[in-house]
């Protein structure tokens, strides 16, 4: 790979853009490219491949859209141009960027939008009735269009593959790899990633033509412009510190941060039921349902988004005023994507991390890889109601605990008996006369048992009767211990 420096220019119309299209970024305020625009553009317009690693939200999208315009031949009614995006967030905001400039030219070039989640019959439809000149997609719904035979890829000129960092990291590498296939061997590529793995260095060797290498050291950039702040606080008391800051620094728009996706839906169902006006953004939204929240969002119909770092790569939302990180990233790098969603555009961000004790080595790590240590923001939690009643209930004194127990021990016994003569009463009189009838079995047994005694005492002594009185004694003895048993 050869590297190339470009001088920076400090306008559009001197990077080699059309004029249509400097009046088009003029009515978007867009006067001054960045750096990665000043960089990229005019390497792109010689047709020359380049490698971009920049920051989400440095530019880059107009970066190879400026360029890929003015190589489209409207009067060629085939696919010239294709962006290929991790996720439809990103495709449909491309998409969005793209139509913009179009809006403000008479260019007849048409752009269409394949990304899952949305109607493939529509998107078919769409693609037999006009023809696409440019199309922008993610990697599962392009190839499912290249199966079908609906989208042809073998005049594709201009190849973009845009967050390829995420896109790979997301388990894209195979699908990314029969998608170039489909292209010509002639074609220009650009690839833009925030980071430089070793799957990146592998495609830009395999499917790149001596590309350039344009890096933007912008990481130093965002960690110096937005403000940082960490919220020490417990697992437990989590959510009452995100609500209580969230209180008093007042976002305009916010974004949470959350490592998964069931983490995102229950923070909502706690955040609503709080009162804000907040909803989520993750991988098992419907796709109607993800582009009306992020409407909302852009709208500032809602004040706060819930989403994960995959449904939210490559957000580019003007008026986010925080990033609250709820769970903390794992990485220096998922850190700075997540804070650069704020203080865009030059404008003021604040980002605040909330940290428990099991997250400290994550912190260090942080701290370390950005070369400063954040201040800590106090933020003083009210009690929970829960926690109110638990030391409530602490407080009472053991005297009061004690005549409690007694009060009820009295109460078990008043209801004891009296149950006890209910259930008796629901015998009816089957029970008591089978208490009569045990009463006579014992009076009868008491009077056997005293007779033979009195016999003994008042007849002379007999050897014969003796020994009948002594079996009449074992049979009665006999029938007393049968007549207690039947008793018991």
């Amino acid at each position: 790979m050869g590297y190339k420096e470009v001088t920076p220019l400090n306008d559009f119309t001197s990077l080699g853009i059309e004029p249509k299209y400097v009046n088009a970024l003029k009515e978007q305020s867009i006067t001054e490219p960045t750096p990665i625009q000043s960089e990229t553009i005019p390497v792109l317009l010689n047709g020359e491949d380049v490698i971009g690693q920049a920051q989400t939200g440095t530019g880059k999208t107009m970066a190879f859209l400026l360029p890929m315009l003015a190589k489209i031949d409207p009067a060629r009614d085939e696919i010239q141009s294709l962006i290929v995006t991790p996720t439809r967030e990103l495709a449909i905001q491309v998409t969005a960027e793209l139509n913009q400039i179009l809006s403000s030219t008479e260019d007849d070039i048409h752009v269409l939008a394949v990304y899952g989640g949305q109607d493939v019959e529509k998107q078919i439809k769409r693609l037999k009735n006009k023809a696409i000149h440019i199309v922008i997609g993610t990697p599962g719904r392009l190839l499912d269009h290249v199966r079908r035979e609906t989208v042809d890829l073998s005049n594709v000129s201009f190849l973009v593959l845009d967050e390829a960092d995420q896109m790979l990291h997301i388990g894209f590498f195979d699908e990314v790899e029969s998608i170039i296939r489909e292209t010509p061997f002639t074609r220009q590529t650009a690839l833009f990633s925030a980071t430089m793995s070793k799957d990146i260095r592998k495609i830009g060797k395999r499917y790149m033509n001596n590309p350039h290498n344009v890096q933007i050291r912008e990481k130093e950039k965002i960690v110096q412009e937005i403000e940082q702040e960490i919220v020490e606080t417990t697992d437990r008391q989590k959510l009452d510190a995100l609500s209580q800051t969230i209180h008093d620094v007042q976002p305009f728009l916010g974004i949470i941060f959350c490592r998964t996706k069931r983490r995102v839906s229950k923070l909502l169902g706690d955040l609503k039921a709080r009162g804000f006006l907040v909803d989520e953004l993750h991988g098992d939204l419907s796709q109607a349902k993800r582009e009306g929240v992020m409407k909302k969002f852009r709208d500032a119909k809602l004040q706060l988004l819930i989403a994960t770092d995959v449904a939210a790569r490559g957000l580019d939302v003007e008026g986010v005023t925080h990033v609250f990180n709820y769970d903390i990233p794992q990485d220096v790098e998922s850190y700075i994507h997540r804070i650069g969603r704020t203080g865009r555009a030059g404008k003021d961000g604040l980002a605040i991390t909330f940290v428990a004790l099991k997250d400290k080595q994550d912190l260090e790590m942080i701290e370390k890889g950005i070369g400063r240590s954040l201040p800590r923001r106090v933020v003083e939690v009210a009690p929970s109601k829960e926690a109110a009643n638990v030391h409530k209930e602490s407080n009472e004194s053991a005297k009061e605990r004690r005549e409690k127990n007694i009060q009820a021990n009295k109460d078990r016994k008043t209801r004891s008996p009296r149950g006890r003569r209910s259930r008796n009463s629901e015998g009816g009189d089957s029970s008591r006369s089978r208490r009569s009838r045990r009463e006579e079995s014992s009076s009868r047994r008491s009077g056997d048992s005293a007779s033979p005694s009195r016999d003994r005492q008042s007849r002379p002594s007999d050897p014969g009767k003796s020994r009948r009185n002594d079996s009449s004694g074992k049979r009665n003895s006999q029938g007393k211990s049968s007549s207690n048993r039947r008793g018991r």
